[in-house]
């Protein structure tokens, strides 16, 4: 029966009937739903991982025991897992391996803008990329068998259009194929330098091989209309070409971006009059097109940023634009905010308060940079708060050593943390590291992790103890804070700045949005004793406002935390 699904939806029911037996990942939005729909197969195991680097590992562990298996991330998390990728290249598999990186155009919920498609041409590993949620699905059961024949791994480019976007499916049954035995094969699997060498061979020959597939492959197909215009087009941009040309324009629409066809686009090319490349970000397609001798539009009128839509190309292309209603320009900005009750705002609250250099990491308390608070100097990638200010201190010593701390989540130090802090205990310098622990991982949607004591079904697993890890690792002060308590927070920081060596202070009390924090009534505001101070508003609290001159609580928002009541010098703020 045909569904309407979303697309990383489809591509989980796409490992489902595959026969995918073994799922690893780490949650990164826009990647985050394809193995959280994976986990609700009974058939499949599924595990959240501590980084990406470790999920794909995990994945040809269990493509090398001869089972179907899968590692799911966003962008940047290829990144992390880029030293498995390149040597499983070289290896190759067993059982099928299917990788999904998701890709953000645009930034939605990224530190950068990046286009995976280069990760597939240097790892020399094939890559497809669907553009609805039909062929998310079929994609995957189809990147399986391409796997074990060409003897690879697969990757398949997901952007947030296509995986946060919904359209129609239709399920099918599961297919399991049996288990491909597994055979010692220290020649293939031994990746020493003799050893890979030869394997560097097979390699070049496999791309040969799969460039003749591309030719005539499933995954490209030309719909020839107007011959007026040609459209070479791939992902989401295909859709946006269609709804703006319809049958005004012949396009050929690459679902295997990697290795990219010779004859299909040179024959394509043959049948129209001008030649245009739309694709997001950077120019693959068009330089494959330049390579292979054709004169091309592309970046030459699109833009290397952003996301693309139906009127950008439109406008660019020269067709009629549509006219749009426009929502009235006046409306008010929402920037984005933490939420109220949040157990991160009373800690940056008082960082901000003692003027610290705030070296961060990724994760939702990165909204600590954002005004009021403005608490946070720096954010790079996952873990770098930690390595960076050992090398910040060591560069500055004791001109900073006294005022400038590194904040790090609790799931963001599993992932890439710890060598950091292990650098610092190693190498020692005097660096205050604050590890927020909201016990969860909170920016991509409440996904646990090892410090958690859940896995990803919710059932009871494995627990690492911060304090205990910490102090394995060398430190001799950590210390636990509540971030809810002002006066503790400011003496605990104060105090581990002042000492002459490393420490780690454990901000910890759990996100206000999980379901099993009990909150407290809302506060409200005794309209004869404030003042208007707006001492209250410091800590930006989305259920404190003005009006009138007076505080306002929003009892909606308010979870009753307390943080601004201790801010508050006439008691104005009280409970209910």
């Amino acid at each position: 029966m045909k569904q309407l699904m979303l697309g990383n939806k489809a591509f989980a029911r796409g490992l489902y009937e595959a026969g995918c037996s073994v799922v690893s990942s780490y949650p990164g939005t826009p990647s985050t739903e394809v193995t959280e729909e994976a986990a609700k197969y009974e058939d499949i195991y599924c595990e959240w991982a501590p980084n990406e680097k470790v999920a794909m590992e995990v994945a040809f562990g269990a493509s090398l025991a001869g089972k179907r298996s899968f590692c799911g991330m966003k962008h940047v998390g290829l990144n992390v897992a880029a030293d498995p990728l390149f040597t499983c290249s070289y290896t190759g598999v067993n059982g099928g391996m299917v990788i999904c990186v998701a890709d953000d155009a645009g930034m939605h919920s990224s530190q950068n803008e990046q286009d995976s498609r280069h990760h597939a041409i240097a790892a020399k590993v094939p890559m497809l990329e669907p553009s609805d949620s039909a062929e998310a699905l079929e994609f995957t059961k189809k990147a399986f068998e391409l796997s074990e024949e060409y003897d690879t791994p697969v990757i398949i480019k997901m952007c947030t259009r296509v995986a946060h976007s919904q359209s129609i499916v239709e399920p099918g049954e599961r297919i399991c194929p049996p288990t491909r035995p597994y055979e010692k094969n220290i020649a293939k699997y031994v990746m020493m330098p003799g050893n890979a060498i030869k394997r560097h061979p097979f390699i070049e020959e496999r791309t040969r091989k799969l460039i003749a597939y591309a030719e005539n492959c499933d995954f490209n197909r030309v719909e020839m209309g107007d011959t007026k215009l040609g459209i070479i087009t791939s992902s989401t941009s295909y859709q946006y070409a269609k709804e703006v040309f319809g049958e005004n324009a012949s396009i050929l629409k690459l679902g295997m971006i990697n290795p990219l066809p010779e004859k299909l686009i040179l024959d394509f090319a043959e049948k129209v009059d001008k030649l245009v490349i739309i694709e997001e970000l950077d120019p693959i397609i068009e330089n494959h097109c330049k390579a292979l001798g054709l004169e091309v539009t592309g970046k030459d009128v699109f833009p290397m940023e952003g996301e693309y839509c139906q009127k950008l190309i439109a406008e660019k292309l020269g067709v009629e634009v549509p006219v749009i209603q426009k929502i009235d320009e006046q409306l008010p900005q929402r920037p984005p905010v933490m939420c109220a009750g949040c157990p991160h705002r009373g800690l940056f609250y008082t960082l901000s308060k003692n003027k610290c250099t705030v070296l961060g990491d990724i994760g939702c308390y990165t909204l600590g940079a954002v005004a009021p608070l403005a608490a946070m100097d720096m954010t790079l990638c996952m873990g770098a708060s930690i390595s960076s200010i050992h090398g910040f201190n060591k560069a500055l010593g004791e001109e900073s050593e006294g005022k400038t701390v590194a904040v790090i989540g609790d799931s963001t130090f599993m992932h890439s943390g710890m060598t950091g802090l292990a650098n610092i205990a190693y190498n020692q310098s005097n660096s205050t590291v604050i590890i927020l622990d909201n016990s969860i991982t909170g920016m991509t949607g409440h996904q646990q992790n090892p410090t958690t004591g859940y896995n990803i079904k919710g059932d009871p697993a494995g627990k690492i103890d911060l304090e205990a890890l910490c102090r394995a690792m060398g430190f001799e002060r950590v210390t636990v804070v509540d971030p809810y308590d002002l006066e503790e927070c400011d003496r605990v920081i104060k105090e581990e700045l002042a000492v002459k060596e490393p420490s780690v202070i454990i901000s910890r009390r759990p996100c206000a949005l999980l379901k099993y924090v009990k909150h407290n009534k809302p506060l409200k505001v005794d309209t004869s004793k404030c003042v208007g101070c707006k001492s209250c508003m410091k800590i930006g609290c989305p259920a404190i406002s003005m009006k009138d001159n007076k505080a306002v609580i929003d009892e909606t928002l308010c979870v009753g935390c307390g943080v601004c009541k201790q801010l508050c010098k006439l008691n104005a703020l009280e409970d209910q």
